[in-house]
């Protein structure tokens, strides 16, 4: 029997048109930006739970957020590894008392991008020892959350793609302050 998560009332809803993989590209990069704009040593995390069908965009999404925050490798589909790791070195500006800014390097994000959609119960996210995961100040993507029932708690954001016209469309809930905040710079 599957646990059904309790929904939680929104602090902040936007909905993006995603005409096409540019769009998708563009709302990566802002997403990007905004979390980097509250990336800072007291950065208490960012989970962020996908929503949709398969070939609705989840990882292309994920593919496009972690293009625009540096990373150059392979960015892998989680489906069969059930979690990839990624640990970016950020160059994050930092005012100095001459007015220029410097990058501060020492601030490397960790990024865990799960896929749950193998999972057949819940209890498969505790059995593969992932709860360890997020014990961390983190960017944490995970697609197909449901599968998890409510064992991962409320997330920061949620991310839901769906069908529209020849593109797709994105609705995106703030279900914590951090969560609003972000997607109020997005």
């Amino acid at each position: 029997m599957r646990a059904t998560a309790v929904k939680i009332a929104s602090l902040l809803e936007r909905v993006f048109e995603l005409p096409n993989e540019a769009a998708t590209a563009k709302l990566g990069e802002s997403f990007a930006h905004a979390l980097m704009a509250l990336y800072t040593k007291d950065f208490p995390g960012l989970q962020v739970h996908l929503y949709g069908e398969l070939g609705m965009g989840k990882t292309a999404l994920v593919r496009a957020t972690l293009r625009a925050l540096g990373y150059t490798g392979r960015v892998r589909s989680p489906t069969y590894t059930l979690v990839e790791p990624y640990t970016l070195e950020v160059a994050k500006p930092v005012a100095t008392s001459s007015q220029t800014t410097l990058p501060n390097v020492d601030l490397p994000l960790k990024i865990f991008h799960f896929d749950l959609y193998r999972f057949a119960d819940p209890t498969e996210w505790i059995d593969a020892g992932f709860r360890e995961y997020f014990n961390m100040r983190a960017l944490y993507l995970i697609e197909w959350p449901q599968q998890a029932g409510d064992l991962l708690g409320a997330p920061d954001l949620e991310f839901t793609l769906e069908l529209a016209g020849a593109g797709r469309r994105l609705l995106v809930r703030a279900l914590s302050h951090t969560g609003k905040e972000c997607l109020a710079r997005c």
